[in-house]
């Protein structure tokens, strides 16, 4: 009898005061979600000696007009005096997406140029692409066509220019330069993904697949850009590659035109 009143004190207790209940249980739960989301081993990004290139594109150059920051491919890299160097960076993706920064841009430096090559300086996919005026960062697909599949440890370089005036025209141009390579999905890593769908970008992240991992954050943030958990993630994400400075840059998606997509052997 005496436990059958202590058990209906509780329910009586309960159905009083229903929002603290539900109030403490969601901050429970919004505490584990965001213990679960801190990487538990911050993912680095060091040279690994593969073969390097050019993270930003400078400020100035003779017949451009000068930009108040430079182009940035978001890359892992490293700033030593005034050489900017990016690293290899892995993928598992047959047709990756890459990430570049362009700052604010005068009126005869909207138009860029994407290429993608093999190590031996083949073309393998090309395109000519109109730049937003403002400050933004956005992803260059690769169409998703076999003739451009990245095969498996085949190292990868890619460009992307933004040129001073006509591109048609022999002109000069802002660069950067970059190197991706595309790695087997193994059963343990697909097992890694598939037990956290949402957050992806943690996984790829501290399996150093920087490709991957900037490609789903990049586009959770795009269809969730109010999501402070998306936000704060993205600011870490950018952190460990020493760009934190572009964290709070707008993420779009490249507006079309796009044309000249040209492929030679």
């Amino acid at each position: 009898m005496k436990l059958a009143w202590i058990f209906l004190l509780i329910l009586v207790s309960l159905s009083s005061y229903p929002s603290l209940v539900w109030a403490q249980l969601a901050k429970s739960r919004n505490t584990l979600l965001d213990s679960k989301r801190v990487y538990s081993d911050r993912p680095k990004f060091p040279d690994n000696g593969a073969p390097t290139g050019r993270r930003k594109g400078g400020t100035s150059r003779d017949g451009c007009t000068p930009l108040n920051m430079p182009i940035t491919a978001l890359v892992p890299g490293e700033e030593i005096a005034e050489k900017s160097k990016s690293f290899l960076t892995l993928t598992i993706s047959e047709y990756p997406t890459f990430w570049v920064y362009v700052p604010d841009l005068p009126l005869n430096a909207r138009f860029g140029e994407f290429l993608l090559q093999d190590e031996n300086d083949e073309n393998i996919y090309r395109i000519s692409l109109s730049l937003p005026e403002k400050a933004s960062v956005f992803g260059i697909p690769l169409p998703q066509i076999s003739q451009y599949t990245l095969k498996t440890n085949k190292n990868y370089q890619w460009y992307f220019k933004v040129f001073c005036g006509d591109p048609q025209k022999i002109s000069d141009y802002y660069y950067v330069k970059a190197w991706v390579q595309r790695v087997p999905l193994t059963s343990k890593l697909e097992s890694q993904l598939n037990l956290a769908p949402s957050t992806r970008y943690t996984t790829y992240a501290a399996n150093q697949l920087w490709q991957d991992a900037i490609t789903n954050l990049a586009n959770l943030r795009l269809n969730n850009p109010d999501s402070h958990i998306l936000i704060e993630d993205w600011r870490l994400l950018l952190k460990d590659i020493g760009l934190s400075e572009l964290a709070p840059v707008l993420i779009m998606k490249l507006e079309k035109p796009q044309k000249n997509v040209t492929q030679s052997n």
